[in-house]
């Protein structure tokens, strides 16, 4: 039976579901899901992050980790990545954190991830770089020890709710069948003003607050998104398939759904926590603070005529207003005794 089947069979005998509880099914079903079976990242797959881009991203981000270290007092610390993709971004980090003294040896790395083919990868790539590493399926099993946090392109996967406002009033959007017993919205994308809700990103964040007050620690969430409301209200959730949009409903399983992250109430989950959040600044802003464009051009002088093409292209790619530099975000959150992290 494929996933779609399971879907439709489902929704005959339950009526119709969620949104989210669509995404969940169609991203991380136990035999079916998206990301159960699949590779997402790269040429081959159906996009490609950050820290596939350039190794500038990940360095820049170990480095930031490092300062936050050392702020903290250099205590015992669990450095945490949530959905890690291959692996590449906290390589890349590992590695520009060897020169901090003590660092290596005051950590412990925990990746959280449900995907059994990207584990592989991650183990891959991460093999000999640190003695202490781990994988984790539940925050819970995170030691109980001061919290280094990186989330890339993590909140955006998780599961949302749409509501449209109708001429009586809202309606919460479902999947549902058409008379032709195919999955189809509840309601039409354009039929009134849209507004999403992802609660599992408020609670994600509330959890990451609640470890940060108890034993101290900082983390970035980096993600595409918005700052408050989108201005017109539209919906965002979208799939990728071999990086082209394709129909949310077509082929569940088989493409990636996200949607823009409303950085807005990810802070405010924090700040309810008690935890300071700073930001959303923008991505370019962050990686230009932090010395991106030296560290680039340090990389170039070694490199060769196509090495140093790809490194300046990596770069504007990660940092210009008309690529990723805009519309991706970066949020700080931290206890509220920690220093005003660099970048913000």
């Amino acid at each position: 039976m494929t996933l779609e089947s399971f879907i439709k069979d489902r929704i005959r005998q339950l009526g119709p579901m969620t949104v989210a509880q669509y995404m969940a099914l169609a991203l991380t079903h136990p035999e079916h899901g998206y990301y159960m079976h699949h590779d997402p990242l790269g040429a081959r797959g159906d996009f490609i992050t950050a820290p596939e881009i350039s190794q500038i991203f990940g360095e820049v981000i170990g480095a930031w980790l490092g300062a936050q270290w050392l702020a903290m007092g250099r205590p015992r610390t669990a450095l945490v990545e949530l959905g890690p993709g291959r692996g590449t971004l906290m390589a890349d980090a590992l590695r520009a954190t060897r020169g901090v003294p003590g660092f290596h040896e005051a950590i412990s790395v925990h990746l959280i991830e449900a995907s059994p083919t990207l584990k592989q990868k991650q183990w891959n790539a991460l093999a000999g770089k640190h003695p202490e590493i781990s994988w984790h399926e539940d925050f819970s099993d995170i030691p109980e020890k001061a919290l280094l946090l990186i989330a890339n392109e993590f909140f955006d996967a998780l599961p949302i709710r749409q509501y449209v406002h109708l001429q009586d009033g809202w309606h919460e959007r479902m999947v549902t069948l058409d008379a032709n017993g195919n999955l189809a919205f509840s309601i039409a994308a354009d039929a009134g003003r849209v507004v999403e809700r992802c609660e599992y990103g408020k609670e994600w964040m509330a959890m990451i607050a609640r470890r940060m007050m108890q034993y101290g620690g900082a983390g970035l969430v980096i993600d595409y998104g918005y700052n408050g409301p989108p201005k017109n209200s539209r919906e965002t959730l979208q799939a990728m398939r071999h990086h082209n949009y394709v129909d949310v409903l077509s082929g569940p399983g088989t493409a990636d759904l996200t949607a823009h992250v409303d950085f807005h109430a990810l802070a405010q989950a924090a700040r309810e926590e008690g935890a300071a959040a700073y930001g959303p600044g923008t991505q370019g802003d962050f990686l230009k603070k932090l010395g991106a464009e030296p560290r680039t051009e340090k990389l170039c002088e070694k490199a060769t005529p196509d090495q140093k093409i790809a490194m300046i292209s990596g770069l504007r790619r990660l940092t210009s207003v008309d690529q990723m530099g805009e519309l991706f975000k970066v949020l700080c959150i931290a206890h509220p005794q920690h220093p005003k992290p660099e970048g913000f």
